[in-house]
């Protein structure tokens, strides 16, 4: 990229009636750069990629999206994964069942909400689909990313993340639920009269291998008045009908 002062100073030759040969041999640029100068098409990719580089709320003040940020939250410390691709440039990664078609458009959806500068893209994969969005600014907006995996490293989300969860607790559970849960039912026998009889109930298990990511869960679930329990070390259950009921409001069944 040339300096501005070249580039004023290609304008003002142009403007003046030089030809754009004469320009470019005036300031030492290629033929291509005065053209594009002139018809302002490197304009105006100089401008987008001011626009693309002052784009985060944290370090720009840019109008977050709250309540896409809570749903992506979730989804990203379920599923999420973010990795470095080239210098300051970041991929943000949910990985999608196919099953569940409407969630990747979900996902698509609240990644072009909180990074709207940056396009949303999708790759398949084996039974998923990776739907990927890049920017220099996702560890801003995820200051969990670190290395190695989620489980391996302490979750801890930062004030401002608390307080956009604590405005959307539905939405955030939504995500955590929609990347590493599910509702569905279950069917348990029960001896009656000698006979065994089968009972079927709906119920939302989260299952996580960071015992974190599980409290955070746990404790936004509380703020929602949802009844909930450890069925085993790495997993909640959300059985009880009033609270399947509850949560049904804010979830549902994946789709």
């Amino acid at each position: 990229m040339h300096p501005r002062e070249t580039v004023d100073r290609a304008l003002r030759l142009s403007a003046l009636g030089y030809n754009d040969r004469q320009v470019a041999a005036f300031c030492g640029v290629s033929l291509g750069a005065v053209q594009k100068w002139r018809t302002g098409a490197r304009r105006a990719r100089e401008d987008e990629d001011r626009r693309r580089n002052t784009n985060c709320p944290l370090c720009h003040g840019r109008t977050l999206d709250r309540r896409s940020y809570a749903y992506l939250l979730g989804l990203y410390l379920g599923d999420g994964h973010i990795v470095l691709c080239r210098k300051r440039v970041y991929r943000l990664s949910i990985f999608c069942s196919d099953t569940w078609p409407g969630l990747i458009e979900a996902a698509a959806e609240a990644l072009a909400a909180v990074m709207p500068t940056s396009s949303v893209s999708r790759r398949q994969h084996t039974g998923c689909t990776e739907v990927k969005s890049y920017s220099t600014h996702w560890v801003c907006l995820f200051p969990q990313h670190g290395p190695g995996k989620k489980h391996q490293r302490a979750i801890v989300l930062a004030g401002w993340q608390e307080e956009i969860v604590t405005e959307h607790p539905g939405l955030f559970v939504r995500g955590l639920i929609h990347s590493d849960g599910y509702r569905g039912t279950n069917r348990v026998r029960r001896p009656v009269g000698g006979e065994d009889k089968w009972y079927e109930y709906p119920r939302y298990l989260f299952k996580n291998e960071s015992a974190d990511i599980l409290r955070l869960c746990g404790e936004t679930l509380d703020r929602l008045g949802v009844a909930w329990r450890h069925n085993k070390r790495n997993e909640i259950s959300i059985a009880r009908r009033d609270a399947v009921a509850r949560l049904d409001r804010f979830v549902g069944p994946k789709y």
